[in-house]
């Protein structure tokens, strides 16, 4: 028996709401409600004007008493925006950097959360708009720099954050081909996560490697949820061993 974690992945919209109001002590309210141990996040503002100047990824990680690492896709003089993720377990920031953008930049966020004698490597992106460009993302992803990188001993693999890529997308088979989908595994129906009010889409995922069992994988579409963000929360728990 491994150990168990709850993992989710959460695209912010930079604490603005369905009701355009700006709020992270209610985007950390939703993930209070997930009882996530692990927290992957996208579109986390940090020193930006539009969303008053403060550290989103910090004030959200405070809220839930957790410790945040965070990686600026987006840096613009002291304005910065990316990709976090949140723990109160221990964590090693293996590496935080840029993929391959033609639009908006986009990154990548690497972090080893040690879980007993395994270390969980836990890798967060949110990719582009356009296919060719998520695909090029992809192909850096699974490349020798991240997902084909060298692994300690004892590694487990987790990718998670909002890909912008539908099932049948290029850049989400490529991923499939290499990690197995939390939703597909856990078995019924996957759930969209987007948009929050009315989801539709599936484009929030969380792949796992060999060694992480699925027990279940949901979306949390609480009122909350539906109001704090234009995503749901996409939640697995997970037997890691």
């Amino acid at each position: 028996m491994g150990r168990r974690l709850r993992i989710a992945t959460y695209n912010v919209h930079s604490c603005f709401g369905t009701d355009r109001k700006l709020d992270p002590a209610r985007i950390a309210a939703v993930i209070a409600e997930c009882e996530a141990d692990i927290v992957a996040l996208q579109e986390v503002d940090v020193a930006r004007a539009r969303s008053g100047g403060i550290d989103q990824a910090q004030t959200i990680a405070s809220h839930l008493q957790m410790m945040s690492h965070f990686h600026p896709a987006l840096h613009l003089e002291e304005e910065r925006y990316g990709d976090a993720l949140l723990t109160a377990l221990p964590t090693r920031l293996v590496k935080a950097d840029g993929l391959p953008s033609r639009g908006e930049p986009r990154g990548a966020l690497w972090v080893e959360v040690p879980v007993e004698a395994i270390k969980l490597q836990i890798f967060v992106t949110h990719l582009g708009l356009l296919g060719a460009e998520r695909v090029r993302q992809t192909e850096a992803l699974i490349g020798p720099g991240w997902l084909g990188a060298p692994m300690p001993e004892g590694s487990r693999v987790l990718l998670a954050g909002d890909l912008n890529a539908i099932a049948r997308s290029a850049s989400y088979r490529m991923v499939a081909r290499r990690l197995r989908d939390v939703q597909v595994e856990a078995g019924g129906r996957p759930r969209p996560t987007f948009p929050s009010r009315l989801p539709l889409l599936r484009i929030d995922h969380m792949f796992v490697g060999e060694g992480i069992r699925v027990h279940r994988a949901f979306v949390h579409d609480s009122p909350l949820a539906r109001r704090a963000s234009d995503h749901l929360p996409l939640c697995a728990d997970l037997e890691i061993g």
